[in-house]
């Protein structure tokens, strides 16, 4: 019976998908009929061969042998690497393949001109038929649009996705700050994994938190070792060991949240370094944490875009900083306008957007002071109702300088 393992796999435009194969048992040639057991899928075989080292086509292939099978599907996650051919579609053939590939780095994608969706969409398809490691989802934020939820291996990983939809495809687009995934433990015992802010439960729900922890090993000439180690503990990172490798360079060890590592850790390495310090990381585990949602809210209601998890130590000091920018950006309205960082009820930051001042008083021209009193109390008793009132359109400039990268 035919068993081959899928090592590889790649589109092609007029052949369809061709699976890169080591055969273990059995015998697959063209015309042949196969099952993918993972997928639970059957395809004809249109043509098998070998590498040498280009593709060369040959009648059969047998046990023993590497080698690629075109199977003619236009949908590459039907083939899945790791995943078994077989003759049959019985499971129990099925071989131990490879650990799935997961996302470990979260962002949205939203183009800038809404007019682009349906090419986004397309230019992600095709996209995701060359890189099986990449997963999105559709997603919709009022203020943004429509765009995708997208997973990626790692910081790499997303700027090249982001690159090539610039590049190949003549796309503007808006990525907000990437975030990690969080295991959230309920006080029911249930266990969810979370990948945005607004999928939090209620805090009264939570019985703890756990975010995913890195081990990261640093190069560098030894006279950054102060400021390395500086920047590791300000992102809550914990220093563990210490290498010389040669005269004046020193291997670093030490482990930190992913969530402090993916936002700008590798600028502010560079910087502090002057460009001459390397890292490299893998993920460990999760750890707890006492982690918080911070929320944003403009004129007393929640910004959901803006909402960022954060730990409760540097809560205040993000909080402060996104109302600060936001203060900015926001135009200015007749009426005054809060901008306020809260936790659950309680506020942590607040700035103020000033209201317009028309002079009222400016027709006068003399007279009692009484006069002017009665223009001013009544500007002020218009200015409540507005309050009351009023909304506040936040526009997508502010948005792109909030939550670009």
């Amino acid at each position: 019976m035919l068993k081959a393992l899928i090592f590889d796999s790649f589109f092609d435009k007029h052949r369809g998908v061709i699976a890169f194969v080591r055969l273990f048992s059995g015998e697959v040639k063209a015309g042949d009929t196969i099952h993918f057991i993972a997928t639970n899928f059957k395809a004809p075989v249109s043509e098998v061969g070998v590498f040498k080292p280009e593709m060369v086509p040959i009648s059969s292939l047998s046990s023993g042998e590497v080698g690629y099978i075109v199977t003619g599907l236009k949908e590459l996650e039907k083939v899945k690497v790791g995943d078994t051919i077989s003759s049959s579609p019985d499971s129990i053939n099925a071989l131990a393949g490879y650990k799935e590939v997961e996302p470990k780095v979260y962002s949205s994608i939203f183009p800038i001109d809404a007019d682009d969706y349906p090419k986004l969409r397309d230019a992600i398809a095709k996209l995701k038929l060359n890189d099986a490691s990449l997963s999105f989802e559709t997603e919709n934020i009022p203020a943004l649009g429509f765009g995708f939820r997208c997973g990626f291996l790692g910081l790499l990983h997303m700027d090249i996705v982001q690159e090539r939809l610039n590049r190949e495809f003549n796309l503007d687009l808006i990525l907000t700050t990437p975030s990690v995934q969080y295991e959230i433990y309920k006080n029911t015992g249930d266990v969810i994994t979370i990948h945005t802010p607004s999928e939090l439960p209620d805090p009264s729900q939570i019985s703890s938190i756990k975010e995913p922890m890195i081990k990261m090993e640093l190069i560098t000439p030894e006279i950054y070792i102060g400021k390395i180690i500086e920047l590791v503990t300000s992102r809550r990172g914990n220093y563990t060991s210490m290498a010389a490798l040669s005269i004046g360079q020193i291997q670093i060890t030490c482990t930190l949240p992913l969530a402090e590592m993916i936002v700008d850790f590798y600028d502010d390495l560079k910087s502090a370094t002057k460009g001459y310090a390397t890292m490299s990381y893998e993920i460990t585990g999760f750890e707890k944490a006492d982690l918080v949602k911070v929320d944003i809210l403009v004129h007393g209601k929640i910004v959901d875009p803006l909402s960022f998890i954060t730990h409760r130590t540097n809560s205040e000091q993000k909080g402060r900083h996104v109302c600060e920018k936001l203060k900015e950006l926001i135009p200015r309205q007749q009426f005054e306008i809060p901008v306020q960082a809260s936790i659950g009820a309680r506020v942590i930051a607040r700035e103020t957007v000033k209201a317009f001042r028309k002079d009222v008083t400016a027709k006068l021209y003399g007279g009692d002071i009484t006069r002017r009193m009665k223009l001013l109390d009544k500007q002020k008793e218009g200015k409540k109702r507005m309050k009351m009132v009023g909304s506040v359109e936040i526009p997508q400039s502010a948005f792109l300088n909030i939550l670009k990268k």
